[in-house]
């Protein structure tokens, strides 16, 4: 069934979730993630549960049911000086982890190291610590989309969602990304993302990241389509993490904030008569109200 007709909305309509990845990473990145959800458009982020900051956004997703959250499934950790690694004991998942007891920084790598046993040992338990906080996810998706590193790696996302039954973010252009075949992963019934929307370097290398945004909304086609970003401010901290990475960095994630703060570019939410919903929306199979997060527009 058509996903506009089935949450109530014209057959044609222009579906967007405004997504913010990576929310725990950092205190920096969680402070610009609430004010994104609180002042600006955003209406969906995702939580990393391995991350130091873990908690505190957390406890802001139980205190603010209202806003739309998933589970960040991690596997990679691709900072140069700022690690983590995975919450099992390591003796428990020896092969999700470098030398140093740290996620590996490369998809490749997980791909050439983890164990399927040991990527769904803790994935699994990923998820339930998310649960046993009190978090009530709507969606599950995946940092670095990890879980496509192999076809072993995506059926155990797939059996997740399944078995938490939680929508998995799909989408034929992060399948290609990764180097995950589409024609052999994707199902019929799949609820598939249409149109992934996602900065590149070349456009923060240009200054016209925030440009490309503002296209995004310009020219959005029917269908459901996301919008991936990174909102963290460019202080001390988010720099420290992301040294020696530019792609994704802290400049980067700033822009990402302003970009979807700024009062000119929420307009055209109902400028171009774009339909906000959530992965509650979907989850549920039917709008609800003031969980959109046009309240905000």
């Amino acid at each position: 069934m058509n996903l506009s007709r089935k949450l109530g909305l014209a057959e044609n309509s222009k579906l967007l979730i405004i997504h913010a990845d990576d929310a725990g990473l950092s205190h920096s990145e969680n402070r610009a993630t609430m004010a994104s959800l609180q002042k600006g458009m955003v209406n969906s982020y995702s939580i990393m549960v391995v991350c130091p900051w873990y908690y505190e956004m957390a406890s802001f997703a139980r205190k603010h049911p209202e806003f739309d959250y998933g589970i960040h499934l991690t596997l990679t950790c691709e900072w140069e000086y700022y690690k983590f690694g995975p919450i099992l004991p390591i003796s428990e998942v020896p092969s999700l982890v470098d030398e140093n007891g740290h996620f590996y920084k490369k998809r490749e790598l997980l791909k050439e190291n983890a164990t399927a046993e040991d990527v769904e040992k803790e994935l699994d338990a990923q998820i339930k610590k998310a649960l046993n906080f009190g978090l009530k996810p709507s969606h599950m998706d995946s940092h670095m989309y990890s879980v496509g590193a192999s076809p072993e790696f995506f059926t155990i996302y797939r059996k997740l969602g399944e078995k938490y039954e939680l929508p998995i973010m799909i989408s034929e252009q992060l399948m290609k990304m990764v180097g995950l075949n589409p024609d052999q992963h994707i199902r019929e019934d799949d609820l598939l993302i249409q149109q992934v929307h996602c900065g590149i370097y070349d456009y923060f290398e240009s200054g016209t990241l925030g440009d490309y945004y503002s296209d995004v909304l310009d020219n959005l086609v029917s269908g459901l389509n996301i919008i991936l970003i990174h909102p963290a401010f460019d202080d001390s901290e988010m720099q420290g993490i992301t040294v020696n990475h530019p792609n994704f960095g802290a400049e980067w994630r700033q822009i990402d904030f302003e970009s979807f703060t700024n009062p000119q570019n929420m307009s055209k939410i109902k400028q171009n008569n774009i339909e906000l919903i959530s992965w509650s929306d979907i989850k549920n199979g039917k709008r609800i109200a003031g969980n959109n997060g046009s309240e905000n527009l």
